[in-house]
């Protein structure tokens, strides 16, 4: 059997990607790695056939991934599952790496944005829609960068694409789900954010309290506390929502941090009276959905977002059509019954 791209980084002990640099005498790898894979080769007796021949007649590009830093065990699934599809032998033309910054602060986002200007030719930004980060993205693409956004849009700006969920669907979906659980009572519902300027969680937001109001006019709908996603905030957020309102029947978190709120009710006795619907199926969100303290997890698949971007990015600067069904990204939901 003819031995593949893949068997000769296997062998080698090393990434596609750099197999495809050391066939195309590209810079960047260790002498001592360009030894490995020669010796690989030549063990195998392989001949470059199409693909690494396609890869290597082609322009490399730089892309960048700008992220949330933090305890947002989403974005670190995200962070993980971006590195790993760079690795893979059809995302090799690109070159990719992870800003973390505060997102959650315009002036600093915008500044990380500036940071790029003339060093990548892809940029994905996880973004608050702000008019100080629309003028961050624009420049970026008067600059020539081809800038798309991540889970949450700038829909104002000259951003490119956009890779994420249907957020108000997603938000309508909980409304849906936490009235349906709740059944015939009466009584209040917490609603927390991590801020009402990232675009996905105001959709969500708007989504959930649309149905709620149609109907499940029985239910009351707090006014939204923020907590930048960290579950330290989360969870003081919520202790002072079970304190504050006797008839707590229902928490929707629109972000993250669901762990905070995972503990609150937990350490208040109130997980098994509490209804409560979050995102993303992350390890505690999965271990609340069996212990019934989660009764729904709203999930986007970080795999399916990680390779969509890489793929988007190299789309676009190749100018070649995107494939919108292939890259639509879906609202999955999750009941303790049927976890993957």
């Amino acid at each position: 059997m003819r031995a593949t791209l893949q068997d000769v980084a296997k062998k080698a002990g090393v990434s596609v990607a750099t197999v495809d640099r050391v066939l195309n005498k590209r810079p960047g790898v260790r002498g001592e790695t360009v030894e490995k894979v020669e010796q690989a080769i030549a063990a195998l007796a392989y001949a470059p056939d199409s693909l690494s021949a396609h890869l290597g007649s082609q322009k490399q590009y730089q892309f960048a991934i700008v992220l949330p830093k933090g305890s947002n065990a989403f974005m670190h699934q995200l962070k993980c599952e971006v590195l790993e599809a760079a690795e893979q032998p059809q995302h090799a033309r690109g070159h990719v790496r992870i800003v973390e910054t505060d997102v959650f602060s315009a002036p600093v986002l915008a500044a990380s944005l500036a940071s790029l200007r003339g060093t990548a030719d892809g940029v994905a930004v996880v973004a608050l829609d702000n008019p100080v980060i629309r003028e961050a993205v624009d420049d970026l693409v008067a600059d020539g960068t081809k800038v798309v956004t991540l889970v949450s849009d700038v829909p104002q700006s000259r951003r490119s694409h956009y890779v994420g969920p249907a957020n108000v669907a997603a938000g309508r979906t909980a409304a849906t789900l936490l009235g349906r659980f709740i059944g015939s009572r009466s009584g209040k519902i917490g609603l927390i954010a991590g801020s009402v300027h990232l675009r996905d969680h105001v959709e969500r937001q708007a989504g959930f309290e649309q149905v709620i109001g149609a109907d499940f006019p029985h239910l009351e709908v707090l006014p939204v506390r923020e907590a930048r996603d960290d579950y330290e905030r989360v969870a003081d957020v919520t202790r002072a929502l079970i304190a504050e309102t006797p008839d707590l029947i229902g928490v929707y978190n629109v972000g993250a941090g669901n762990r905070g709120i995972i503990e609150a009710l937990e350490s208040a006795g109130k997980a098994a009276d509490v209804v409560f619907i979050g995102h993303e199926l992350t390890e505690a969100n999965r271990r609340a959905l069996l212990s019934g303290t989660m009764d729904a997890v709203i999930n986007q698949d970080p795999g399916h977002e990680a390779r969509s971007v890489l793929r988007v990015l190299r789309a676009l600067c190749d100018d070649t059509p995107i494939i919108v069904g292939q890259e639509r990204i879906r609202n999955d939901v999750f009941v303790k019954e049927n976890l993957p």
